[in-house]
């Protein structure tokens, strides 16, 4: 009773509170028993807790971000990892909850794992939509020469960092788009970022020039997207220039249409991160003192695990197409107070800052090339075999705007179907435009349609005269006089033959009547042979033969011989069209003619 009740009244708000109301019933469907079992399970399973997906959580900065999501008690978290067992014992050491923390396999070096593991989220999820996809684990491998190869035969740090991220993003997009306040976030970094002292500054600089070697499949022996020679410490900034641009990408195409908030952000240096576990030793030692108290930049993973997790969890960062960084200068606040806070010196993307310091960072001019983002969005689709949904502005869940919409769509159609060009067909009075025979439209419209054409020129009145002047068509054009001063255009005959009446009737008659020509020639088939007909025979042979020697037996046979072509003229080829006229000519002048310069003419 109580539940019959409160229905009762959602339907008696929705029809008091219009906006809400129609938005209400449109998302109403009959649930099944699938999706009634889903929903006990999710709720089973994830309770009130909002669902995220976060990548690369056994180390550094993913492992920080899911302690600080667990640690609020809002989350549950799947952390998608290619080592269980490391997982495990991290997850253990953390003091994760494991009631709220579910680790998955994925081996982003496989895209056919990414895959495997986004169908095994789809069934643990049970029907519970993704509230934050954080697309962060990444390698870095600067010290080879030479490339290591995924099992896509893609460059390892292209396939990591990127590709695999963007084909997860496209088979999650739906199941993201269906939470209330959804989120995806990807992480860049500043040497993506050309503009700023880290990305510009150091050698070699993110560039991906005009993507060749992504066109040309990304694929083994060609290792960088830009088409050049390998380097290692390239790869990684372009794979990070590339989830910058991703994320104003999705942004463009996706933010109105879905409601997801698509962001990229810097979270700092973390110089003693197992990012560099591929770099010398000596490299390992030295890199974070260096970070600490000669530039500032330096973060721990404890500080860049809350940043990422503030990018997920603060209600100011909902904004979408933004790139969030931290404090304000590299150099600011440098002196004994550095030393004092153990080189936790204020910068961008340094450390210190603390929650207040977020702020929407600057992006490059390489970040924000719209064009060159569009070709990497089409190009890396292909590498990966992605499929994305169509982009669209959001539309109106309206009822009543969608059977309006219908009956436009109809009626546009309809008219578009008009404005075509119509291919006659066996039937008269039916065309064949676009595979669709518009027969009902032909009866229609010599019936009713008639009758609604008449009242309207009777209520609108006429046309105004500048309505029905100003065309050029019809003007003389000397270069299409021929030497005795008559215009000759090609087919010109055949053609007025089929709209023969009207104004030029009225002209003609005169012609016609001079020449005495029988005012009611009957063709074969039934068809009236009119005065301004016949007088068109006269005029189109005149010059072959004098008008006194045209009679009704020549124009009669004439008209004989090509009635039938003549009602199909739009089948006939070009060559058929030259024969006919050949024959016309040949019949008005009773003699032979021959063709010069593709014009036929008979014969004294």
């Amino acid at each position: 009773m109580a539940r019959s009740t409160a229905s009762i009244a959602l339907l008696l708000l929705a029809t008091m509170c219009p906006a809400w109301g129609w938005k209400f019933l449109s998302n109403v469907k009959m649930p099944t028993v699938k999706d009634i079992a889903q929903h006990r399970q999710a709720a089973a399973r994830f309770g009130d807790k909002k669902l995220v997906v976060v990548t690369g959580t056994s180390s550094g900065l993913g492992r920080k971000t899911a302690r600080a999501l667990l640690r609020t008690g809002q989350y549950h978290v799947v952390g998608a990892v290619r080592d269980l067992d490391k997982m495990e014992a991290v997850a253990e050491i953390e003091g994760f909850d494991t009631d709220n923390f579910t680790p998955m396999h994925v081996e982003l070096n496989s895209f056919d794992s990414v895959r495997k593991f986004c169908d095994e989220l789809g069934d643990f999820k049970a029907g519970r939509p993704i509230d934050r996809l954080i697309c962060n684990a990444g390698i870095y491998q600067p010290s080879l020469d030479h490339p290591k190869w995924s099992k896509d035969n893609v460059e390892q740090q292209m396939q990591v960092n990127y590709l695999s991220h963007f084909l997860m993003v496209s088979l999650l997009l739906d199941d993201v788009a269906r939470a209330p306040e959804p989120r995806v976030i990807l992480v860049g970094s500043v040497t993506g970022n050309d503009h700023t002292v880290g990305g510009g500054g150091v050698y070699p600089i993110a560039d991906l020039h005009d993507l060749d070697g992504l066109k040309a499949g990304a694929k083994k022996p060609v290792a960088m997207f830009d088409g050049y020679n390998f380097d290692g410490a390239k790869a990684y900034k372009d794979s990070k220039l590339c989830l910058m641009m991703l994320a104003n990408a999705l942004h463009d195409k996706y933010h109105r249409q879905t409601g997801i908030a698509f962001s990229a952000i810097y979270p700092g240096c973390i110089a003693d991160s197992p990012l560099f576990r591929e770099k010398r030793a000596w490299f390992r030692q030295f890199f974070p003192i260096f970070m600490k108290y000669i530039t500032g930049g330096y973060v721990s993973e404890e500080e860049a695990g809350m940043r990422l997790f503030q990018v997920a969890h603060d209600p100011r960062c909902t904004k979408s197409g933004v790139y969030w960084s931290w404090n304000g200068g590299p150099r600011e606040g440098r002196g004994d107070a550095a030393l004092e806070r153990d080189g936790q010196i204020l910068g961008g993307g340094g450390a210190g800052g603390g929650w207040d310091s977020i702020y929407e960072n600057d992006q490059s001019d390489k970040v924000l090339d719209k064009e060159k983002a569009e070709n990497l969005f089409k190009y890396s689709s292909l590498v990966c075999d992605a499929e994305w949904p169509k982009p669209h502005q959001p539309k109106s869940p309206c009822p009543t705007l969608k059977v309006v919409g219908a009956m436009t769509a109809a009626a546009t159609r309809k008219e578009e179907l008009k404005r075509m060009r119509a291919k006659p067909t066996a039937g008269r009075g039916a065309t064949l435009v676009g595979g669709a025979t518009t027969a009902a439209d032909a009866v229609v419209g010599n019936t009713v349609g008639r009758v609604f054409a008449t009242l309207q020129s009777k209520l609108l009145g006429p046309l105004p005269e500048e309505a029905l002047t100003g065309s050029f068509e019809g003007q003389d054009d000397p270069s299409a006089d021929d030497a005795s001063g008559r215009r000759r255009g090609r087919f010109g005959f055949l053609r007025r033959l089929r709209r023969r009446g009207g104004a030029e009737a009225d002209v003609l008659g005169t012609a016609a009547a001079s020449h005495s020509v029988p005012q009611h020639t009957v063709l074969e088939g039934g068809l009236p042979l009119s005065p301004a007909l016949a007088a068109e025979l006269t005029a189109e042979a005149g010059h072959h033969a004098p008008a006194h020697h045209r009679t009704h037996e020549s124009s009669a046979r004439f008209a004989e011989g090509i009635t039938h072509e003549a009602r199909d003229l739009d089948n006939l080829s070009q060559e058929d069209m030259q024969a006919m006229e050949q024959r016309l000519i040949e019949a008005v002048s009773d003699g032979p003619t021959e063709r010069r310069n593709g014009q036929a003419v008979g014969s004294a």
